[in-house]
């Protein structure tokens, strides 16, 4: 169990900082994700960016994802999707588009001035607070190798364990502090897993922009 969002970064943290990183990028899945992605930079010395990626939510069920959208369009689709009534493909064709058009909104707040980070030749950490299905990190793992990372590290406190064999498949390592059998909702394993805003997301990547100008990162 961990406390907060903070505590599992640091936990985290205390796992990855033996490595040795090559320019390293912290890449945070918003809006919980982005807690973490900025004590994970800190601790590593690393630059850090938002990936920005929605699940493709469930008729009726929104917090069963059936697959994932990144923002340059690329789709993931949960193998089972073709099992599913004719409908739903209707349904996720419209899902696609909210979700695209979200996506684009948060482009605008969340790197409103600036461009992605760059990723080729770089070693990449990609974090969110725990992964469900699976679906969202999927999509995103598949565009980020696409860019040519010198390697692909994913660091999350909790995955399920019938997923973790799966993300293990699209990056070179996943660091999981907790890896259960018994798995209903990542907000199962925090005490304190309040809504993170908007607001605060932006904060965090400003001050973070602020102090990595100040203080220049040393990189290995």
């Amino acid at each position: 169990m961990f406390r907060d969002r903070r505590d599992a970064a640091e936990r985290l943290a205390g796992k990855l900082q033996p490595r040795l990183l090559h320019d390293p990028l912290v890449l945070a899945i918003p809006r919980g994700g982005v807690i973490l992605g900025a004590v994970l930079a800190r601790a590593l010395h690393a630059d850090l960016d938002v990936f920005l990626a929605r699940k493709l939510r469930a008729p009726n069920q929104p917090e069963l994802a059936l697959g994932a959208l990144a923002e340059d369009g690329t789709v993931y689709l949960d193998p089972l999707i073709g099992e599913w009534p004719e409908g739903v493909k209707e349904y996720l064709e419209a899902e696609k588009r909210f979700q695209a058009s979200e996506i684009a909104r948060r482009k605008k707040v969340f790197r409103p001035e600036r461009p992605a980070a760059p990723i080729t030749g770089r070693s990449v950490i990609v974090t969110d607070d725990g992964i469900a299905t699976g679906a969202t990190m999927l999509v995103s793992l598949d565009v980020i190798r696409d860019q040519r990372p010198r390697e692909l590290i994913v660091a999350v406190p909790v995955c399920p364990r019938d997923r973790f064999n799966e993300v293990r498949r699209h990056c070179d390592d996943l660091v999981c502090l907790t890896v259960p059998e018994d798995f209903w909702a990542v907000g199962d394993f925090y005490q304190d897993f309040r809504q993170v805003s908007e607001e605060e997301v932006c904060l965090l990547l400003r001050q973070f922009a602020a102090e990595a100008l100040a203080l220049p990162a040393v990189k290995g």
